[in-house]
C-alpha cells in the first residue's frame, strides 16, 4: 500500500508507539481558558456554570463545563446544546457561546437550557478532531466509552435525569477533514485512504432512526439567510450519504456512537458549517450556528405546544 500518512506502516493498524508519535506531534495553538472559560465567566446571573469533570491529561487546565438556567421551570421542556465534541471545529464552540451571550435569555420563560459548549477542550487547544488517545469522541458515545470526553458528558446527562425535547450538536466540516483527519484515521486503522469531497456550505445530519424532516427543514430555512446551503455532489450525496431534502442527510446516530444519539430527545440534529468556503468567514459560521439553534428551538417549542 502506498504511504499517504507519515505515521505507521501502510496497511497495518497503529501500534502504541505510533499513537505516541501522533500525540507527540500535537502542539497547543490556542487557549481554552482565554477563548472559552473566560467567556463562560462573563455570563450573567441568569445562567449557572458548573464543572462536570476534567480531562486526565491535565485536570486543572481541561475542566469540563456545562451551563444551565439558574432557576429551571418544572413545566418547561429541556433543550441540550453541545459544541466542540470535535475540538477543532471552532464555530461549534463559539456558536454555543454566542448563543448563550446573545439569544439564550429570550428562551428563559419557555425553555430550560443545558449547554456544554466545549466537550473536547484538549482538542480545541491543539485544533484536532481526536482526543489525546487518537480516538474520535464523536464515534464514542456508547456504554463504557473509551473517550473521556464522551464518557464525562454522558455521565453528566445521566446524573441530571432530564427528559430532553431537543438536542442540537454543533459541528463543522473543514478542508482538513480531507487533508489530515480522513488520512489519519485510515492510517490508524490500517486501511486504504479513499479521497472524498468536502461540501461547500451548511447542512444538517438527522438520525436515520428518527429523521424529523420538518425539524431539519426548519433549521435549513433559518440558516439560509446567514450562509449558503451545501449542494449535493454529482451522485446526489453529501459526504457519501444521500440527501433526503436540500441540505439534509441522515446517519444512524446511535449505531455510529454520535453525540446526537446520546439522548432520547424527540428532535435531534448535527449542524455542519464550512468555514473554508470563499463565501464564508469565521463570523458567518458562528452566526450560522446561532441561527440554526434558534430555528431548531423555535420549531421544537411550536411542535411541543401544538
Amino acid at each position: 500500500m502506498e504511504r499517504f500518512y507519515p505515521i505507521g506502516i501502510p496497511g497495518q493498524p497503529w501500534t502504541d508507539d505510533d499513537r505516541q508519535a501522533w500525540f507527540d506531534a500535537q502542539t497547543i495553538q490556542r487557549s481554552y481558558h482565554d477563548e472559552v472559560v473566560t467567556s463562560l465567566d462573563a455570563l450573567d446571573d441568569a445562567f449557572e456554570v458548573s464543572a462536570y469533570g476534567s480531562l486526565p491529561i491535565d485536570p486543572d487546565r481541561y475542566r469540563l463545563f456545562a451551563v444551565t438556567v439558574s432557576s429551571s421551570k418544572p413545566e418547561a421542556p429541556w433543550a441540550l446544546i453541545t459544541g466542540g465534541v470535535h475540538g477543532y471545529e471552532t464555530s461549534g464552540v463559539q456558536g454555543a457561546l454566542r448563543f448563550l451571550h446573545t439569544e439564550a435569555v429570550t428562551y428563559q420563560d419557555q425553555l430550560n437550557l443545558l449547554v456544554a459548549p466545549c466537550v473536547s477542550p484538549w482538542g480545541y487547544e491543539v485544533i484536532n478532531r481526536w482526543n489525546p488517545n487518537a480516538l474520535d469522541p464523536n464515534r464514542s458515545f456508547y456504554h463504557d466509552s473509551p473517550s473521556e470526553e464522551a464518557a464525562a458528558l454522558m455521565a453528566m446527562i445521566k446524573g441530571r435525569a432530564i427528559d430532553f425535547l431537543v438536542h442540537m450538536d454543533l459541528h463543522e466540516t473543514t478542508d482538513s477533514d480531507e487533508t489530515e483527519f480522513r488520512p489519519a484515521v485510515a492510517a490508524r486503522d490500517g486501511e486504504t485512504y479513499e479521497p472524498g469531497l468536502i461540501p461547500d456550505g451548511f447542512y444538517t445530519v438527522g438520525d436515520s432512526e428518527n429523521p424529523m424532516p420538518l425539524f431539519q427543514a426548519a433549521i435549513i430555512a433559518g440558516v439560509e439567510p446567514v450562509t449558503h446551503i451545501a449542494p449535493p455532489d454529482d451522485d446526489g450525496q453529501i459526504i457519501g450519504a444521500d440527501i433526503t431534502q436540500p441540505g439534509v442527510i441522515n446517519y444512524p446516530c446511535v449505531e455510529l456512537g454520535l453525540c446526537a444519539g446520546m439522548t432520547n430527545a424527540r428532535f435531534t440534529t448535527t449542524t455542519e458549517v464550512y468555514p473554508d468556503s470563499p463565501r464564508a468567514t469565521d463570523e458567518i459560521c458562528i452566526n450560522a450556528q446561532v441561527a440554526a439553534v434558534k430555528a431548531g428551538l423555535d420549531f421544537s417549542l411550536a411542535a411541543a405546544s401544538g
